[in-house]
């Protein structure tokens, strides 16, 4: 997207909120990427929309500038224009670790000290950090941050605005905060001592807090919506009303952070899918349906009705080949669908089920059947490579299985007048903390290259499929980050000063990035966010670990939330509901 002022975007949004600053606590919320990344965010448009409908509070927008390599910058908010360090409170919305070093530039831009030993509450504002990258896994940027807030924001911002005093002593207000609200973590209260081999001996509180730091969610998600607050032309989804229909996913796929971290996975009603999408229509031809389990949604049809009444289109994050039938194809077919999306992620049997995907190839090619012979031409086919356990074998399985995608996108095509494309895509498979997987080592950079490789050459005879990957070495910062610990902060902050250059980073620096990435780590050792309770408990994922080695697939979460196999339902003190807020 061509840089835009400030002020050109401002002018072309829809839905900004200005508030007066008088007697109100001001906070700068960031996205710490673009302001064309951020916007496209639906998680930070609400937390945007939740802070500014408290009263004492006035929250603004700020952004990540798009022209930063071109040399200094100011950063500045877009509602009014102003510094930074106006404000009582910077606010990080973190999605993603690879975002970690735009944290440590953003301060450098705002003339805030990176660490927060060094800064004097006197003249710097509290800075605080929040979004699923943190509750994942903070450590890396725990020594920029004065403190998290670890889980739903529905359950967080007006529990912490509520008791936040700028003007008192910040430690003391910070202790009395993290006693009375869980969730809430201050990298400050807390030492952690290492082994000489570089593995946590342990993590513990110094002040009279909590050794454990639950993460909180909201239980009933039917209490409130969450919707595009702000609508704009500027983002990836250019005007789209985005509406979560879902938080979790009953899947259980080893690999995915939301699926365990967001337990247990929760469902609007239609009633109140009914209202956002009427008040989404009012404001937009075209709405996006968000969730990590859109298609398990069972109102499909009857959104889709009321979409076709109200004249707009509606798209969706995520599609299950299982779940493609006749609903899903009926929402697709009307809103003008060109191009769906079907997530293998594994080329083989074996490897699905290692990986507890719980598709298989059948789902698979009668998905595609159902898709181009409705006339949805285009297939999006996703795969991950370097997945635990993975061989040669199952890298050809991707290419034996794209071929079949072929065979029978081309059986399906006839009578359509024209056949259309397949695009594969390559993401290299990235440990997250809190799943089955945190354990696992990543696949040596050399490896990921080969595999890409194998599978491009496998293809590049076949008429109408593209090959696009990712590129190795982001991923393996990405694995550093996701699974490192507080000392990885220096490697952001050297990282930085050395404009982004990683290989550089790692040849200068006496830490060694493979022990966080490339490492195998042992059932029992103390990992570096083991002090966030994330409800799913570690025993669950350990067992997981093992079924999954053994090749073993595990069964879905119930919808009715009974179970108690993995410690997410059930356990009251970590749940919060609309009321529980006011």
């Amino acid at each position: 997207m061509k840089t835009k002022s400030i002020k050109a975007l401002l002018s072309e949004e829809k839905g900004v909120i200005r508030k007066n600053w008088a007697d109100c606590v001001s906070v700068a919320l960031i996205y710490p990427n673009t302001y064309y990344i951020g916007m496209s965010n639906l998680g930070f448009q609400t937390v945007y929309e939740q802070l500014n409908r408290m009263d004492q509070v006035v929250c603004e927008r700020a952004f990540m500038p798009g022209d930063h390599r071109t040399g200094p910058q100011t950063v500045r908010s877009v509602e009014s224009g102003r510094l930074l360090t106006d404000f009582d409170v910077i606010a990080f919305s973190i999605s993603f670790e690879n975002d970690f070093t735009n944290i440590v530039s953003i301060l450098d831009f705002a003339k805030i000290p990176r660490l927060a030993e060094n800064r004097d509450q006197r003249f710097h504002p509290l800075i605080m950090g929040g979004g699923v990258a943190c509750f994942l896994n903070p450590e890396p940027i725990a020594p920029f941050f004065d403190v998290f807030l670890l889980g739903e924001a529905e359950c967080l911002l007006e529990p912490f605005f509520s008791r936040f005093v700028p003007d008192v002593d910040r430690r003391e207000n910070l202790i009395q905060i993290t006693t009375e609200i869980s969730g809430i973590y201050v990298p400050s209260f807390y030492s952690v001592r290492y082994h000489l081999d570089g593995t946590i001996v342990e993590f513990v509180p110094t002040e009279n807090v909590p050794e454990k730091i639950r993460r909180v969610f909201l239980e009933d998600i039917s209490q409130c919506s969450t919707c595009s607050t702000i609508l704009t032309p500027n983002t990836v989804f250019d005007d789209t009303c985005l509406i979560e229909v879902s938080r979790g996913c009953p899947h259980g796929c080893r690999f995915c952070s939301a699926g365990f971290v967001y337990r247990p996975p929760r469902f609007r009603p239609l009633f109140l899918l009914t209202e956002a999408m009427i008040s989404c229509a009012d404001r937009s031809d075209h709405i996006g349906l968000m969730g990590a389990a859109v298609s398990d949604l069972t109102c499909i049809r009857e959104l889709s009705c009321l979409a076709d009444q109200k004249g707009v289109r509606v798209s969706f994050s995520s599609l299950r080949a299982d779940a493609i039938g006749p609903d899903l194809i009926h929402v697709l077919k009307h809103s003008g669908t060109k191009t769906a999306t079907i997530a293998p992620d594994a080329g083989s049997e074996r490897l699905r089920t290692v990986i507890n995907k719980g598709i298989t190839r059948d789902h698979i090619l009668t998905a595609t059947e159902k898709l181009v012979s409705e006339g949805i031409l285009n297939l999006k086919v996703y795969f991950m490579i370097g997945l635990p356990t993975e061989t040669d074998a199952d890298i050809e399985g991707i290419i034996q299985l794209c071929k079949r995608i072929k065979h029978q996108f081309l059986k399906s095509s006839r009578g359509q007048g024209r056949i259309g494309d397949i695009t594969v895509s390559l993401n290299s498979f990235v440990p997250k903390a809190a799943t089955p997987f945190q354990w696992v080592p990543m696949d040596p950079i050399d490896s990921l290259k080969r595999k890409i490789k194998m599978v491009k050459n496998g293809l590049k005879r076949i008429a109408n499929i593209r090959v696009h990957s990712d590129i190795p070495r982001w991923s393996y910062v990405q694995g550093l980050l996701s699974r490192g610990d507080r000392k990885v902060a220096r490697l952001l902050m050297n990282a930085v000063d050395n404009c982004g250059n990683w290989p550089k980073t790692f040849k200068e620096s006496p830490l060694n990035a493979d022990f966080y990435a490339l490492r195998e780590r042992p059932i029992d050792e103390v990992l570096p966010w083991d002090f966030i309770d994330h409800g799913v408990t570690k025993n669950f994922l350990a067992k997981e670990y093992r079924r999954a080695l053994q090749e073993r697939p595990s069964p879905v979460c119930p919808s009715d939330h009974t179970c108690t196999r993995c410690g997410a339902c059930g356990t009251v003190r970590t749940q919060c509901t609309v009321s529980d807020k006011k």
